[in-house]
């Protein structure tokens, strides 16, 4: 990743900061394969509402020792440091405990040795550039969904995971969580519970908008030009960035210089659970048809096995086959007819990976460096189910998409929106 550099004063106080730390957490990339009793040494890029809960579940784990914190919010980074010292401090006889770092810069954090893993929760249009930055310091990786802001931007994350080695796991919980509703669904759909699948139906929000708010005053301690980062020049607006310690999911969703709208962040979770039913979590559909007008749901996917996929209608997973359908959110599972959920399934029908705790599952496998339940392909791929719709709601009209190539065949005007510049240095 070409990028602005980072400044002597900066970097002396990187490695000023690794003294303190004891040997336990030594990155493993110095020592080898983590031993049983080794503490993965762990850093998170982005604390807002979705980081700072990160914080607070992977302390629980007794394998991590969380080292260092960056946010571009110094009240934020600050907060979640008091966070992870004062865990930390209930478990010495002194009661005190100081040991977790502050970076305003994430490639800060990434230049520390005894961080052998991060925690990713920016908003999208910063993933594509942690990831590929944290892939190339050999840092194993846990990205927030949707895991790209562009489709082309899947490919260089992918590409820089499987160079480097890490073990990467997208944010797609609902693969390890929620009662295991999801996975009971998928594996009654792959089973062929309801016949042959012809219809799938994801309930998720609007595609996103071009941003129009009014600029603000920045706010002290907050960093805004590395907030907008690769995303274009504008001034600040509490909308996209909350001042301080904020208890909401922050709007910057619903603008596309940002992320994918509400279509994305939800639909990165249930377009995944489509795809994994659909047994296709590294390919896509061949078609995309929109709807008639400037209506904002109703665009249909169509896949090369027959089966359509079309985004709106009731929030979650809707399958629907030749002898039945099954629904799926996460609060509950239905089928009609109601015999198809009561009857188990048996030893000889196929079953999928089996996950009950999405962070574990990505800690176990860093120890075991096996592959954890939603790689950085499956993440991309999800990813690109909602940006596939956003293209089609800004173009209007019908699209052939080469889900091997990943490109639109023989259509530039498409084409040019698999990807975007970048502001100024930055670059994948």
């Amino acid at each position: 990743m070409n990028a602005p550099r980072l400044s002597r004063r900066r970097l002396l106080r990187v490695i000023a900061a690794t003294a303190a730390l004891g040997p336990t957490i030594l990155s493993r990339h110095a020592r080898g394969r983590l031993a049983a009793n080794d503490r993965i040494g762990l850093g998170f890029i982005g604390v807002g509402m979705m980081g700072r809960g990160h914080v607070g579940r992977f302390l629980g784990f007794e394998q991590v020792q969380v080292v260092a914190i960056s946010d571009v919010c110094l009240e934020r980074a600050t907060n979640a440091k008091e966070t992870v010292e004062k865990k930390y401090a209930e478990a010495t006889k002194s009661g005190t405990y100081k040991g977790c770092e502050l970076h305003n810069d994430f490639r800060e954090l990434l230049a520390r040795k005894d961080i052998d893993a991060v925690v990713i929760a920016t908003p999208d249009h910063w993933h594509a550039l942690c990831c590929v930055a944290a892939a190339k310091a050999k840092k194993d990786i846990y990205c927030e969904k949707p895991l790209t802001h562009t489709i082309a931007q899947g490919l260089k994350i992918i590409e820089a995971v499987r160079a480097n080695r890490v073990v990467f796991q997208t944010g797609s919980q609902q693969r390890s969580e929620f009662g295991g509703l999801f996975r009971q669904a998928v594996e009654y759909v792959r089973n062929g519970r309801i016949g042959k699948l012809k219809t799938v139906r994801v309930g998720v929000g609007p595609p996103p908008v071009a941003c129009d708010l009014p600029d603000e005053p920045t706010p002290s301690g907050t960093d805004w030009d590395l907030w907008l980062g690769p995303a274009p020049q504008r001034g600040y607006n509490e909308i996209l960035c909350p001042k301080g310690i904020h208890k909401h999911f922050p709007a910057w969703r619903n603008y596309r210089e940002y992320a994918g709208g509400a279509l994305a962040d939800m639909g990165a979770h249930h377009f995944d659970i489509a795809q994994w039913a659909m047994e296709i979590d590294t390919s896509g559909p061949v078609e995309i048809q929109p709807p008639d007008g400037s209506a904002t749901s109703g665009l249909r996917f169509v896949y090369a096995s027959g089966v359509e996929m079309f985004h709106g209608g009731r929030s979650g997973c809707t399958f629907e086959g030749e002898k039945g359908t099954i629904y799926v959110d996460r609060d509950k599972i239905e089928s009609m007819p109601e015999s198809i959920l009561k009857e188990p399934l048996t030893d000889s029908d196929k079953r999928v990976y089996r996950s009950d705790d999405h962070a574990r599952n990505w800690l176990d496998c860093i120890a075991s460096r096996k592959e954890p339940i939603c790689t950085a392909e499956i993440g991309a791929r999800s990813a690109a189910i909602c940006h596939l719709a956003n293209i089609g709601y800004r173009l209007r009209r019908p699209l052939k998409w080469d889900p091997a190539k990943e490109e639109f065949p023989s259509d530039s005007e498409a084409n040019k929106l698999l990807d975007y510049q970048m502001r100024g240095d930055w670059k994948l």
